[in-house]
């Protein structure tokens, strides 16, 4: 397959699955990329192209190139901003599908959770991540998983529910009650210590770039949502923001799931 238009073979690869309806968590795993490289890649792809919307793109790699216009200074802020325009949009498809199956659901969080996962690693750029039920007492269980490395999700489950340090990322967010984002958990000198869980988030993980958010119900802590990146990456306000509100609507979900249990118990 011959490139279209200067692209590269890896750039024509991501603009056939992109055009093809591939999110970027999808195309990132079929090519062994970070999702943020193919958000770059795209919007590379874009400006090579002088495409504003998906439509157009796949129109492009199918026809023949356009004449070629003038200004590509501005040329290169309409992809960027066509390609924006294009996230938010999904970000609110996204919201919508979220919406949809926690309604069809009846309280069945297996069928929930894990699509609230996949929709908040694809839109934030993250690699994996873990839904955690809180205990009480600083003690959480790893409930829900997502693209989780194996020897991570290994430890995770030989120890159930778990106690954690008060300087891991979940020990901070206990009495704080807000968002904890560490920006490289390998600098923190709590990596250096002997915490169980630092040594197998990062080790065994691979995690750099951290954040975790409380699931609150009203003033009841009921978990952690958190999201993991492997390359040191921090998470920029709009993602923190997509975060939360992924977090929201797992609430929404362990809290139905609660109701229905409560209410198929007292009909038995």
């Amino acid at each position: 397959m011959q490139a279209s238009s200067g692209l590269s073979p890896r750039e024509e690869q991501i603009a056939r699955a992109y055009a093809g309806g591939d999110t970027y968590q999808q195309i990132a795993e079929s090519l062994c990329l970070a999702p943020s490289t193919v958000r770059t890649h795209l919007a590379a792809i874009y400006r090579k192209l002088q495409v504003s919307s998906k439509l157009e793109l796949m129109s492009r790699l199918e026809g023949p190139a356009p004449d070629p216009k003038t200004q590509p200074e501005l040329s290169s802020v309409i992809s960027e901003l066509a390609l924006s325009l294009e996230e938010a949009l999904a970000r609110e498809k996204a919201l919508s599908e979220v919406l949809r199956i926690i309604s069809a659901a009846q309280g069945d969080l297996d069928q929930v959770v894990p699509s609230i996962l996949n929709y908040a690693l694809d839109l934030c750029d993250a690699e994996f991540g873990i839904l955690f039920e809180y205990h009480g007492n600083s003690r959480f269980g790893a409930r829900f998983s997502k693209g989780i490395p194996a020897p991570f999700q290994s430890w995770l489950a030989a120890r159930g529910v778990f106690p954690v340090g008060p300087q891991t990322g979940l020990g901070r967010m206990v009495p704080q009650r807000d968002v904890i984002h560490i920006i490289d958990v390998k600098s923190e000198p709590l990596y250096q210590s002997d915490d169980p869980l630092r040594f197998a988030t990062a080790d065994l993980g691979g995690a750099r770039s951290f954040v975790a958010i409380p699931m609150l119900a009203a003033d009841r802590l009921v978990g952690a949502f958190t999201i993991y990146r492997q390359t040191v990456r921090p998470f920029s306000e709009d993602s923190l923001r997509l975060a939360r509100m992924f977090a929201d609507q797992s609430v929404i979900a362990l809290e139905n799931a609660r109701l229905v249990s409560e209410a198929r118990a007292r009909a038995s």
